[in-house]
């Protein structure tokens, strides 16, 4: 099959036809940083890292393009972006002190801020488990691969984050 059309590499779309970069990257942009904000609690790092994990699968288009689902290589790169940064800056001690305040962009949307302020509160595990499994509809096996860690431990970190959202939330209202 010929992976090139205009001279840029493609990937194929579920009828077979192939897919430019760009067409992946406006299929997929909203999603990734949906993700990415709920799962890093704030909206500027999430765009960087989106940007990033975008830019990383463009260097590997050529590669990407090949696989049964880019989609999914894009959000390993994200979440492995996300997690690198987590540890080189040590957020996992900082992120409660550093996000009392609600986003303007939240103001105006009382449930959407209460959410996002208890998925705030999380441990970027759980938090990472809860927005893959429960807002974003991913089975836990793919959220573990994503995740590299255990599908059974996928499901429990989305458990103690929903336990713990009933309380914050339970405490906001």
């Amino acid at each position: 099959m010929d992976r090139t059309l205009t001279g840029q590499a493609v990937a194929t779309i579920a009828d077979g036809a192939p897919m430019e970069f760009d067409v992946f990257f406006a299929t997929n942009r909203h999603r990734l940083f949906a993700a990415l904000c709920l799962t890093t609690g704030d909206r500027h790092e999430a765009e960087e890292i989106t940007q990033d994990a975008f830019v990383r699968v463009l260097e590997r288009w050529s590669t990407v393009s090949q696989m049964d689902d880019p989609s999914g290589y894009l959000f390993v790169t994200g979440m492995n972006l996300f997690r690198r940064r987590l540890r080189r800056s040590k957020l996992a001690a900082v992120i409660p002190a550093q996000r009392s305040g609600a986003d303007s962009a939240f103001d105006t949307i009382d449930d959407r801020d209460v959410l996002v302020r208890a998925l705030r509160a999380l441990p970027p595990r759980q938090r990472a488990a809860i927005v893959m499994t429960t807002i974003l509809d991913i089975p836990s096996d793919e959220a573990a691969r994503v995740l590299r860690i255990k599908d059974s431990t996928v499901r429990t970190l989305a458990t103690q984050a929903r336990s713990q959202m009933r309380l914050t939330i339970g405490d906001e209202r």
